[in-house]
């Protein structure tokens, strides 16, 4: 007797521990999950769960996107469909065990872009290797690994950017134009008639602008950088550019406006100082070029042309006596 009861306490303390399962019974449903244009979709996952909770039955959709699924107890059920590259469908319907329940249809919306790859690890990973082999200055292989992320989203069409910045740090200059060209074609498509993002058009610009500085291209350089400050007038580092070429190719006065312009939208900028106080060297503004260059070492004395600036203030000093 002892043996049976020690039995009996042992059966009811696992049946306790035991996850509850509500609402179980004869009831069953079916439907197909289908996409927008009403094509069904194969290897879906359907879940239904009993809103009084405790109950998670699921199956998934055949080839033609058809589903089955039984064993559910009388009540209110939610039923939900879902499949990578897709956003959810939902649906609450009562089930009966009495009768026959109406056959149901669950649309999925394929989603795609930044949307879907928030979703998708392995495409953030691609991208991310990318960043990181660029950053390694491995170049081919952040060009395959950004690559091969293009062709799963061919919709986020700035990953073209950094394609376009690999192939220019390995001097491909041709391909390293063809990418960021592409970007800005794209933008033109894509954004037609909207109010277009400024930093993806800003950045194909500047990549062009570099790329042109690097051939010694200036007219192009500059025709590049201008486009873009047009984008983004408040951008210090594109005026600051478009300053570089002007002053590259000696027109002072042309330069000194742009480099104005980045030092009043950055005004803690150490080095559009520093090219301002060459620029008004260059254009004999003793005055003008002392105040800058000395704003420069007051913004940023740690820098290892500190002493090179000191040197050229000194000279400019024995200059005006």
């Amino acid at each position: 007797m002892k043996y049976r009861i020690a039995l009996g306490l042992t059966v009811l303390s696992l049946a306790l521990t035991m996850p509850a399962q509500d609402n179980l019974g004869r009831g069953r449903i079916n439907g197909n999950v289908v996409d927008e244009s009403g094509v069904g979709i194969h290897g879906a996952l359907v879940v239904a769960e009993f809103l009084g909770g405790g109950t998670r039955l699921d199956t998934k959709t055949d080839t033609k996107g058809h589903f089955a699924m039984g064993g559910m107890g009388s009540g209110a059920w939610r039923i939900t469909a879902s499949k990578e590259g897709y956003a959810n469908a939902v649906i609450d319907m009562p089930v009966s065990q009495l009768k026959s329940n109406s056959a149901i249809s669950l649309t999925l919306k394929k989603i795609s872009g930044l949307e879907a790859l928030q979703s998708d690890e392995q495409g953030r990973t691609l991208l991310e290797q990318g960043n990181a082999l660029l950053e390694a200055e491995r170049y081919d292989e952040a060009v395959a690994a950004y690559g091969e992320f293009a062709l799963k989203y061919p919709e986020i069409y700035g990953v073209h950017l950094s394609i376009g910045t690999a192939y220019m740090k390995k001097g491909d200059l041709d391909r390293a134009e063809a990418e960021f060209q592409s970007v800005l074609e794209k933008e033109g498509q894509t954004q037609a008639g909207l109010e277009k993002p400024k930093n993806t058009s800003l950045r194909a610009l500047s990549g062009l602008g570099e790329v042109a500085l690097r051939r010694g291209d200036f007219a192009a350089a500059q025709g590049a950088f201008r486009r873009a400050l047009e984008i983004s007038p408040e951008d210090p580092a594109t005026a600051y550019n478009v300053g570089e070429i002007f002053f590259s190719n000696q027109k002072i006065d042309e330069a000194i406006t742009y480099f104005e312009l980045a030092a009043k939208i950055k005004q803690d900028w150490p080095r559009v100082y520093h090219r301002l106080g060459l620029a008004y060297l260059n254009k004999g503004d003793f005055d003008k070029a002392l105040a800058n260059l000395r704003k420069f070492i007051e913004l940023d004395p740690q820098n290892a042309e500190v002493a090179n600036v000191r040197a050229t203030i000194a000279a400019i000093e024995k200059m005006k006596k």
